[in-house]
């Protein structure tokens, strides 16, 4: 059992057994054959969904070859195959819809021709997640995986289990009309359902996504939790099979809760948040709702943190503090953050998700690929349009546990200086090595950045990751010693850290001399980050070190959005599409280059166009002892 079981102290057995619905009595949403119900979605909305199975209509699935599969092997390329994958998803989602609003069976055909070629593929998820019990799991590290699926051996990864929730929310919806004429495409379903899915679940404690192996789960965990617990309340017959399972799952989130912080920050980012405290926000609205409201996990504290974590570190708009391998550019799903906000009483939490969802209305950017589950909920239960909602965008949140500081200049606006900072470690999920790191924005648009990371690869997870220059320090706004990079590993780590938050502001301090190697001759370097709202307002770097040899050379890394000019001695001008930021240092202690970074990918083009900024300050006095100062204002104009 995990540690503290907060799951499972609230949710024991008996309380399970006597709370849960049976499987018929469970209504999470209506049938295709409720018209009253479907009937009464508001008008655009229908036309909207039936459109987007009349696109459909016809569909030639595209093929999934064994050789397509096996680019990720041979080539390191996941993104020809999973374009295929998900394209044969997402139709079969427009295509189920499109039948429940309209009612008319216009669309089953091509529903069960795409019910049918799922079932036809010998694994429902991805290549770079390929691996067999036959040989030690490497998923995409090393050669890149087993190459095929072996079928002798079960493997649930994320889209497998997205897979089966798609499948399962299909027959619930739809079992009656398929089975009138094909009962044989429903009991296909329910057998592969349990032979790929539930039946290894309840068996296998090897995935390591799970966290039984010592591991600390990430967001595989509530992510593969939600799909299997869908699937398991929607499909198993056993009632005391379908308890036993509900059981089993509340054990497993209890591997994922206790491996977060009281402060329920996500070390992920807050990309990830929408797979980790967002699944985690689905698994227990399920249990919530197939219980019919006894059994609610809401009122846990930690719950309820690690709902408040994405306000905590909202920029502005769809700007958000990246750190990790989490996008600066979010497209969170308002619906969830609306009724997460809603299920915990959080005012500022369903602010927030009211206003992303109407944006996501305006600009029809949304979390992508999203589940049928969600779909149903944001049609069902949506977050209001009207009125136009502001996002909360509070002064500073410090989040001990994740070792995280936001700090804005205007509380309430997006006007004016904003800095985020972090210490923690180099070996958190979709670890950077960046403790210390900080990124600082003007009017709600970053300047002094953390650039994410680019698409993924075969590298991406493998022993080369650290060769990727995203992921290393040096491009990242830290300090160096003759070039010697931060490592990766939990135990390089920051020291002694505290924040101080206060009306004037706040700031971060911490040791940073563990987060490099020993060659690093690193004793002490004490940072400091903060931001200052009188005088101005004003973004304070402060850096003092100790080391135990004679450097040949000392550096402060920044990277920048835009270009860079030496405005005046000592005065760098950083571009942004607001007001410049003018990045102020001793220019007795430092000389200044900067190199132009091609953005050549599509992850990181959103955000950062066709280029980003590395800034160089190099020491004019190398030492063993000494300080610096550097300090961001934000300039009245570009003039």
């Amino acid at each position: 059992m995990p540690e503290r079981g907060r799951l499972s102290q609230l949710m024991r057995p008996e309380a399970v057994r006597a709370a849960l619905l049976d499987r018929e009595a469970w209504r999470p949403f209506p049938k295709v054959a409720d018209r009253v119900a479907w009937a009464g979605l508001p008008q655009d909305l229908q036309a909207e969904l039936v459109q987007g199975g009349e696109r459909h209509l016809g569909n030639l699935w595209p093929e999934l070859p064994a050789t397509l599969f096996l680019d990720f092997k041979r080539n390191g390329n996941r993104s020809r195959y999973e374009a295929r994958h998900f394209a044969r998803r997402q139709v079969l989602r427009h295509l189920v819809l499109a039948e429940c609003v309209e009612g008319r069976g216009r669309f089953l055909d091509d529903i069960v021709n795409g019910v049918w070629a799922l079932c036809e593929e010998s694994f429902w998820g991805v290549p770079a997640h390929n691996y067999s019990d036959r040989e030690p799991w490497r998923g995409s590290r090393g050669a890149g995986g087993i190459g095929l699926p072996d079928t002798a051996f079960p493997n649930v990864d994320l889209f497998a289990a997205e897979t089966a929730a798609l499948l399962g929310w299909t027959l619930y919806l739809l079992s009656d009309e398929i089975g009138s004429e094909l009962p044989v495409v429903v009991d296909r379903v329910l057998r592969e359902e349990q032979v790929r899915i539930l039946q290894p679940y309840r068996t296998l404690d090897s995935w390591r996504w799970l966290g039984k192996n010592g591991r600390r789960p990430n967001n595989w965990n509530p992510w593969i939790h939600s799909n299997i617990l869908a699937v398991n309340l929607l499909l198993e017959s056993d009632a005391e099979v379908r308890r036993a399972t509900v059981l089993r799952i509340i054990e497993g989130l209890d591997f994922f809760l206790n491996g977060y912080h009281d402060d329920g920050g996500c070390d992920e980012g807050p990309s990830y948040w929408g797979r980790a405290g967002g699944s985690l926000y689905d698994c227990l609205e399920l249990l919530r709702s197939a219980t019919a409201g006894r059994l609610n996990a809401f009122t846990l504290p930690l719950v309820q943190q690690i709902g408040r974590y994405p306000y905590r570190v909202h920029i502005s708009g769809d700007w958000y503090v990246n750190f990790a391998d989490a996008p600066a550019r979010v497209y969170l799903d308002g619906g969830i953050l609306y009724r997460y906000g809603k299920a915990i009483d959080d005012p500022l939490l369903e602010a927030h998700g009211a206003f992303t969802w109407q944006q996501s209305l305006v600009t029809r950017q949304g979390p992508g690929r999203e589940s049928i589950g969600r779909m149903l909920n944001n049609i069902f239960f949506p977050a209001p349009v009207t009125p136009p909602a502001q996002p909360p965008l509070v002064g500073e949140a410090w989040q001990d546990g994740v070792q995280v500081l936001t700090v804005r200049e205007h509380p309430g606006s997006s006007q004016g200086l904003y800095v985020a900072a972090k210490g923690g470690h180099n070996g958190e999920s979709h670890n950077h090595n960046d403790v210390g790191n900080f990124v600082v924005a003007v009017d709600g648009e970053p300047v002094l950045i953390d650039v994410g990371v680019e698409t993924y690869t075969r590298f991406t997870f493998g022993p080369e990751r650290y060769t990727i220059w995203t992921m290393r320090s040096l491009y990242h706004n830290l300090p160096h010693v003759d070039g010697i990079e931060q490592s990766p590993g939990e135990e390089f780590c920051a020291r002694d850290v505290t924040a101080q938050i206060g009306v004037d502001g706040g700031n971060i301090t911490l040791d940073l001399a563990r987060a490099y190697p020993p060659s690093a001759g690193i004793e002490q370097w004490h940072r400091s980050v903060g931001l200052k709202r009188s005088g101005g307002g004003s973004v304070e770097l402060e850096d003092s070190f100790e080391l135990s040899r004679q450097p040949k050379d000392l550096t402060l890394h920044l990277m920048a959005r835009g270009p860079v000019e030496e405005r005046t001695l000592g005065v760098l001008r950083c571009s942004s599409p607001t007001r410049p930021l003018d990045v102020q240092f001793d220019p007795e202690e430092f000389t200044v280059s900067s190199e132009r970074i091609a953005i050549n990918d599509a992850r990181l083009e959103p955000a950062w166009g066709e280029a980003v900024w590395r800034i160089v300050l190099s020491s004019r006095r190398p030492r063993m002892r000494g300080s610096w100062r550097v300090s961001c204002r934000a300039a009245a104009s570009e003039s």
